[in-house]
């Protein structure tokens, strides 16, 4: 049976030049007694206004994937690295034991999800990567999945993560991955699945069939998870180790 996870569910928990609504997946199933949909803990929706810096802090045992969608996000760690996150331009931080990074807006408004996963293990070590994947791709592109997968970003979870940006009237159809549990998120646009409307900001899964087709009502930017709901985690993480918002 499909689910639906409105927009009026999600909260803020901070709003000014950084707004963030934070999207608890696990908020989409009728009984759940954690916020988390199996290891994928939180999908953070930020914008983060021009001149906005998030200074130096550190993260423990949190994998985290920036995935910008407009604008340009300038990333500095702990080990002096720099890097500009542009839409097309992944950032995957798997904390581990420890990591330290900033977060800064120079120019434009930067629109972008961090993606929270809680990691299979505790205290790994830690590791940053990045991948140049297709901008505004109209079919599915996969960005990340577990460390013997294919994906080009590695998280240390069952958990594979993937894109596309529909064009409107373009019927799209949805992968299945066995044994996984789908979750597709709508981060612009707006969706028909099945007899539901998703807009921006919504999520739809089903636990017991593969998801329809998607049909775009406008362009649209989807994430789509696919999600071991049965594996191991660990719950030390500075954010997705969190067991109440």
């Amino acid at each position: 049976m499909l689910q639906k996870l409105s927009a009026q569910k999600h909260w803020q928990p901070y709003k000014g030049p950084f707004t963030i609504t934070r999207i608890q997946p696990g908020d989409i199933l009728e009984e759940n007694e954690d916020f988390t949909f199996g290891p994928l803990s939180i999908i953070d929706h930020a914008v983060m206004k021009k001149g906005l810096t998030i200074k130096m802090h550190e993260h423990v045992n949190d994998e985290i994937l920036s995935y910008v969608w407009h604008g340009t996000m300038h990333h500095k760690d702990s080990a002096g690295l720099e890097a500009s996150i542009t839409s097309g331009h992944l950032m995957m931080m798997n904390a581990g034991r420890s990591f330290w990074h900033e977060e800064k807006v120079k120019n434009d408004q930067v629109e972008m999800l961090q993606i929270f996963v809680r990691p299979h293990e505790t205290n790994l070590e830690p590791i940053i990567q990045f991948h140049e994947k297709p901008i505004r791709n109209r079919g599915w592109y996969l960005m990340v999945g577990p460390e013997e997968s294919q994906a080009p970003l590695k998280v240390r979870q069952n958990v594979y993560i993937l894109d596309a940006h529909p064009k409107q009237g373009e019927q799209l159809d949805v992968p299945v991955y066995q044994g996984l549990q789908p979750f597709l998120y709508v981060l612009d646009g707006e969706l028909t699945v099945g007899d539901l409307q998703i807009k921006k900001m919504e999520a739809i899964t089903d636990l017991e069939e593969p998801l329809p087709a998607i049909t775009p009502v406008a362009d649209s930017t989807v994430v789509l998870f696919f999600v071991d709901m049965n594996a191991p985690v660990s719950m030390e993480g500075t954010i997705s180790g969190k067991r109440a918002y």
